[in-house]
């Protein structure tokens, strides 16, 4: 089904046993119900495993099928209310599963269809309740439609004088009253399906789940210990490996021991990879123990070794200067030299940010068994791309995907990490030493930190131009770092108007593994945004928040976003002696956020202390509100601690940091006193809600601190020996 589309492709409901299915095959470019020629080679390919949004049992049991990743985010539930809204289901009736690894019928593609070629099981960027919004419901709405005719039929009634109440059709002329069970006991299957535009969907006013407080289906589990991980995952006669990888990125191994440590009692087999060794045994203290025992000799001369990131700073300044044959232009407007030729004033300030780490609460682990034959697998894993991560495993074996059984499990964190299919590729190597018997391969904290795939660094060049009246004409902004297309999310400024703009981004390759962090760019970029224009205010003696509003004259959303926040901290009044406030806009995905911060600084250990925020977020339609507040909430947070605690340092290639001991997260006692975020109704289309919080904090902060003291802090992140420099 395509989004915003008004109709739908033929679809064929399958009569199942105690129950009706509504299967999903994928059509041309729209996934559709399946037809009767289809009907017997599906069956025999769906012998293992559902491949249904929808089963509804005879009991009355509701199972909506979940193509998402759960990691915390709370997506399983809203993507499961989408169905049951639309169906008129009982909340009560519904219990959710996860889908199969199947990209063809549940994956989403980057232009908003679902299923089809091109289509992907990716949970990432907050994109999956924008992403499945239209499509789920109208699939909800089908169910619905088609319960009707066949009760419209049975009563011979027009189904026009029947309607729906929570899991229950109703007749009212006659008061008769018919459960979705027992229509599921006689109901008929229908040559094609119903259409359904998006006309007939529900309006916003007439919600019953979107938009109301639900529990999350998977906060139970959770907290009685029956949700599985990965990590829980125990099976008969498993095996343990793990991984002794590159110290610089590139380096391959030449292991000298090998016959030494294949001679020990409880070792399987040792494996040699392009990165890294590995070995496998019968327990996961002896893997860790022979690991320090390994002799391996790493090959020199790899593009990382040369890579040092506390002086990459100084070649990214002589980047950022002039022209660059290695850029990507990502706004070019007006003519920024004129402006600057023309300013009464002009402003040149360099911004850094240092690598950070995903810092996902459960380190990366797979299980994984490969058939004696090598002809089958199975893998039980919790990724962010599920199918990715079971084609990875047949990939591996030379097999074709339906070779391979793969199993969701919840994710603890993945923030982007967990897109990535390297562990589940490791784990099947693993596996197939030893056909015949499951591994379970785990990555230790210290595995994580130094074989890490990082956010990036990088130097943001800000360059402005002020006409006598103190308004920008002129804005540039030259992105320098490694990490390619990591690094411009977040650069554009659209809520801003500033006629000439010059906006780039000059890519450095340093050998180094990055990936997607919570955000990508947006962190970086809108604290660098967000802090030029508190300085450029400061210095034309205007009010922050004033000369924002005044940038904001064009763009009335995001303005009321700002003025929200605002009025939540009473912006301007008087507070504490020695503590001040700043503010910061930003957009992410679609959702406009601000945030006030109200900060103080010990002067002697240079630690800033954060004892306010007030956040507040137009995210559009909001599916589930308090787990949006939930969302904004952990984005602050973690991008507070990002701010002012988290730095990854490399030198010669290497990883300076080995565990939270000199990686230090922000801990409970730091956490704000208060956080309040308000969620302000919208009747737009969903955004995306789950990194929308973090990129205000980085500029809130600095600006706080230039309110404050009157110095500036411009790199990330702000830790008390870069305060107490900054102090002089």
């Amino acid at each position: 089904m395509k989004k915003e589309t008004n109709t739908i492709s033929r679809r064929k409901f399958l009569a199942a046993s105690g129950g009706i299915s509504f299967l999903v095959t994928a059509g041309t470019l729209f996934p559709g119900f399946i037809s009767l020629e289809e009907e017997k080679e599906t069956e025999k390919r769906l012998e293992n495993q559902l491949s249904a949004w929808v089963h509804l049992n005879a009991d009355g049991k509701i199972i909506i099928l979940n193509p998402s990743a759960e990691m915390g985010q709370g997506s399983m539930t809203a993507l499961a209310v989408l169905i049951a809204e639309e169906m008129d289901a009982d909340w009560s009736d519904v219990l959710i599963e996860d889908s199969p690894a199947d990209a063809s019928i549940y994956g989403l593609s980057w232009g908003g269809q679902i299923g089809g070629n091109g289509a992907r099981m990716l949970t990432v960027g907050s994109r999956t309740v924008r992403g499945y919004y239209t499509g789920l419901r109208k699939a909800g709405a089908q169910v619905r439609r088609v319960l009707l005719d066949n009760v419209a039929e049975k009563w011979g009634v027009p189904m026009a004088e029947l309607t729906t109440e929570p899991s229950v059709v109703v007749h009212a002329k006659s008061g008769r009253r018919i459960t979705y069970g027992e229509i599921a006991a006689f109901a008929k299957v229908p040559d094609s399906a119903p259409e359904i535009s998006d006309s007939e969907l529900k309006k916003p006013e007439k919600f019953r789940l979107i938009g109301t407080q639900m529990h999350r289906y998977d906060i139970p589990e959770k907290t009685n210990g029956k949700a599985q991980y990965a990590l829980d995952v125990i099976l008969p006669n498993m095996a343990y490996g793990v991984i002794s990888r590159s110290p610089a990125h590139g380096a391959k191994p030449t292991l000298v021991n090998e016959s030494d440590i294949k001679s020990q009692n409880g070792v399987l087999d040792v494996v040699i990879l392009d990165h890294g060794v590995g070995i496998i045994t019968e327990t996961i203290g002896q893997a860790l123990k022979l690991k320090k025992e390994l002799k391996i000799e790493w090959s020199k001369g790899n593009l990382s070794e040369s890579h040092t990131s506390v002086t990459a700073y100084e070649d990214y300044k002589k980047i950022a200067t002039g022209d660059y044959s290695a850029k990507r232009v990502i706004t070019s407007e007006g003519d920024v030299k004129k402006a600057e030729k023309d300013a009464a004033k002009t402003y040149e300030i360099d911004y850094k940010n240092d690598y950070a780490y995903h810092a996902q609460m459960e380190p990366l682990n797979a299980v994984v068994t490969v058939a004696k034959d090598g002809k089958s697998a199975e893998a039980w894993v919790g990724s962010q791309g599920q199918a990715g991560a079971k084609s990875a495993v047949a990939q591996v074996l030379g097999l074709k995907d339906d070779q391979v059984t793969f199993h969701s499990c919840y994710l603890g964190g993945g923030f982007g990490r967990r897109s990535m299919d390297d562990y589940v590729e490791e784990a099947t190597h693993l596996a197939n030493a030893v056909k015949g018997r499951p591994v379970k391969l785990i990555w230790t904290r210290e595995d994580d930190l130094q074989y890490g795939a990082f956010r990036p660094m990088s130097l943001q060049r800000m360059r402005a131009s002020v006409n006598r009246s103190g308004q920008i004409t002129g804005w540039e902004h030259y992105i320098v770092g490694t990490g390619g297309g990591l690094l411009g999310s977040g650069a554009e400024i659209p809520f801003y108007t500033i006629p000439n703009q010059q906006i780039e981004v000059r890519a450095v390759d340093h050998g180094i593994r990055t990936k997607h962090w919570r955000s990508v760019g947006h962190g970086p970029n809108k604290f660098a945004i967000e802090a030029f224009i508190d300085e450029i205010a400061r210095d034309q003696k205007k009010d922050p928040y004033e000369y924002r509003r005044q940038l904001m004259k064009d763009s009335p959303r995001a303005l009321k976003v700002l003025e929200v926040a605002a009025e939540m901290a009473n912006w301007g009044e008087k507070i504490h002696e020695g503590r001040a406030r700043g503010i910061a806009f930003a957009e992410r995905s679609g959702s406009l956020s601000a945030g006030v911060v109200e900060i103080s600084l010990n002067r002697q250990s240079g630690e800033i202390k954060v004892h306010h925020i007030w956040a507040s977020l137009d995210g559009g339609i909001v599916v589930q509100p308090d787990n949006a507040v939930a969302q904004m909430e952990g984005a602050i947070l973690f991008g507070l601690s990002s701010v002012l605690k988290e730095s990854i340092t490399f030198k010669n290639g290497v990883v300076q940091q080995s565990n939270f001991h000199d990686y230090p997260l922000l801990r409970m006692s730091e956490v704000p006193e208060t956080l309040e975020v308000k969620i302000i109704p919208s009747t737009e289309a969903p955004a995306r809600i789950g990194e929308a919080g973090l990129p205000v904090v980085g500029g809130a902060i600095a600006n706080a601190f230039l309110a404050l003291t009157g110095k500036t802090l411009r790199h990330m992140p702000f830790t008390p020996e870069k305060v107490k420099a900054t102090l002089g």
